[in-house]
This record gives C-alpha cells, sequence and structure tokens, in this order.
C-alpha cells in the first residue's frame, strides 16, 4: 500500500511522530508546506498530522477540503498534543474536529508531544504563559489545574514511539485488506 504521510509541526513534535511513522510503514514524509500542491492520486492512504492549537488540529481545514477528492483512499488523521493522552479532554475535544460524515472515511489519532519554548514562535509562548497565569489566578485550584501549571511552566518532551503503535495497526490492517 502506498502510503504518504504529511505533516504540519511548529516544534518539532509532530515532524517526530510524522517521520516514525513513515519509518515504519515505509511511507514517503512530506512537510505541509510542501505538500499541499502536490497530486497525491497515486497514494493509497494519505496520513496527515497536525499539532493541537486550542482544542484544533493546525492545518486540518486542507485536509478536510480534500476528503472527498480522496473518498477512495484510507484517511489517517493524527494530532499532537502538549497533554499526556489519558487526559480525558482529548475524547472530547478532538472529534468535533470532524463532521460526523468525515468520521466515516478518516480515523483519527491522538499523539502526546510536550512543550518546547525555545522552538516556540512569542505568539505561542506568549499564550501559554498567558494561560498558565489565569490557572494561577485561580481560587479554588483543582488537582488538575496544579498539575497543568506544573507542566505547561516549563519545557517538556512526553513523546514516545509507542503511540504510534495504533496508526501503524490500522495502517497495516488496511494494507492487508487491500491484498
Amino acid at each position: 500500500m502506498k502510503t504518504i504521510v504529511i505533516y504540519n509541526s511548529q516544534t518539532g513534535f509532530t515532524k517526530r511522530y510524522a517521520q516514525w511513522i513513515a519509518q515504519k510503514t515505509n511511507a514517503e514524509c512530506i512537510e505541509y508546506g510542501k505538500a499541499k500542491n502536490m497530486d497525491l492520486d497515486s497514494y493509497d492512504a494519505i496520513v496527515f498530522g497536525g499539532w493541537a492549537v486550542a482544542g484544533s488540529i493546525s492545518k486540518l481545514k486542507w485536509f478536510k477540503k480534500n476528503i472527498s477528492r480522496w473518498s477512495e483512499k484510507k484517511l489517517v488523521a493524527f494530532c499532537v498534543g502538549a497533554s499526556p493522552i489519558e487526559n480525558p479532554e482529548i475524547e472530547l475535544t478532538l472529534p468535533k474536529n470532524f463532521t460526523d460524515e468525515e468520521l466515516k472515511v478518516v480515523r483519527w489519532f491522538y499523539c502526546p508531544g510536550g512543550l518546547d519554548y525555545e522552538k516556540m514562535p512569542v505568539t505561542s509562548k506568549t499564550m501559554i504563559k498567558m494561560f498558565v497565569k489565569v490557572l494561577n489566578s485561580k481560587k479554588n485550584k483543582t488537582e488538575a489545574d496544579e498539575e497543568q501549571i506544573k507542566m505547561m511552566s516549563s519545557s517538556y518532551d512526553i513523546s514516545d514511539i509507542k503511540y504510534i503503535q495504533p496508526i501503524i495497526e490500522y495502517l497495516n490492517s488496511c494494507a492487508s485488506k487491500a491484498t
């Protein structure tokens, strides 16, 4: 099964996951800026990865715009965010990036990444610092608030190749059905 992995990465976490997926599936791996104008007709599977931004997936609009054109292909979207995989908000928020119709043809996955303040643009750093400040100012902070403040106060990396396993299993199952 001929597969391409297209990614949009701000600080490198999404790129890392895209490269891991491409390596495990012998897929081509291309950055979104180069791939957005490519002809993808020759691919059997298209995997798109973007980073989480306020509950949305970066550059997903491009992917969604092409779903109907790619209806005969296996479509995967993955999102990389700063939250641990156990965060219940992921299951509540990320599916809302897709309509019910889109979810019939697109499989989505979440991969935890982290924060890298050294590579982050000033606007993103400022937004996160403001969010941490708001959390800090809450009078009755929950345990979850305290944990989030602690995590978001400095750079961290919780990415791990093990989180691509469900994506690899899905793609492998698609490949075996195609043969």
